[in-house]
């Protein structure tokens, strides 16, 4: 069985649940990218820091953080 119960959609409601819908993959692809954007930029900040004795501490955390935010962009 299928997740989600197939709804019909009446005729007369057909663009605008077509607008809804292309307007909804359009923010989830926008909110992955800028995910992915900045688990990538995370991840270069904390190698930087990581690279210095005393910004390790805050460089480590920030390169897993940078990972997870990556890793939930792209699953």
């Amino acid at each position: 069985m299928s997740e989600h119960p197939e709804r019909r959609v009446p005729w007369y409601l057909w663009p605008f649940h077509a607008l809804w819908r292309l307007l909804s993959f359009v923010l989830a692809a926008t909110g992955r990218l800028l995910c992915a954007i900045l688990g990538i930029a995370l991840i270069a900040a904390g190698t930087v820091l990581a690279l210095s004795v005393v910004g390790a501490p805050v460089g480590v955390p920030l390169v897993l953080l940078g990972f997870l935010l990556l890793v939930r962009a792209l699953f």
